[in-house]
């Protein structure tokens, strides 16, 4: 079974779109009969998306640190919830257990698990796809940091091929579903 892991804001916007993308892409996952892998957290996009999934009888499998259980409101309805020790742990095994990676909007855990897992890629730890899914332009200022690393060369070009910019859920299940049939065939 392939699974996605979902990074993701442990809240939620006051604008609607993101949450109903969070719900989308829940749903779209567990449609596909793959699995989700996210933070934990029964709050927040991350909740939504484990949520949507779990609707649909969809594997949900939670990764969340010992000091976040109480914070996060750990998700306890979930096919699996592991507990790690800390923050690098937990990482580690979301890494483990995902197929892709796909990146919705969130704060700055969510940049920092985008960053770690794209860093992992580029230094060969791992091979798997990111997709992030620019919902409403929101990535955009992220999207010019990056290409502005690229223009002063702190950031090679051919690093882009490391991920993949999407502007919605539709678009990001239409990569994986190509990715996953060529992997497999």
């Amino acid at each position: 079974m392939n699974r996605i892991c979902v990074y993701c804001g442990s809240r939620t916007s006051t604008q609607p779109i993101f949450g109903e993308s969070a719900d989308q892409l829940g749903h779209e996952i567990a449609k596909r009969t793959w699995g989700v892998v996210f933070g934990g957290g029964k709050i927040g996009m991350m909740g939504r998306v484990a949520e949507a999934a779990l609707a649909q009888n969809g594997e949900v499998i939670g990764v969340i640190p010992t000091a976040l259980k109480v914070k996060e409101v750990a998700h306890t309805g979930l096919s699996e919830l592991i507990e790690t020790p800390d923050m690098h742990t937990r990482k580690a095994k979301m890494e483990e257990l995902s197929h892709a990676f796909v990146i919705l909007p969130g704060g700055f855990g969510t940049l920092d698990e985008f960053f770690e897992i794209l860093t992992w890629r580029q230094l060969g730890f791992h091979n798997k796809p990111i997709v992030v899914v620019d919902i409403d332009g929101y990535f955009s200022g992220l999207e010019q940091y990056i290409q502005r690393a690229v223009d002063e060369d702190y950031v090679r070009e051919s690093n882009l091929k490391l991920f993949d910019w999407v502007s919605t859920v539709t678009e990001a299940m239409t990569f994986l579903d190509g990715y996953f049939q060529k992997n497999t065939e």
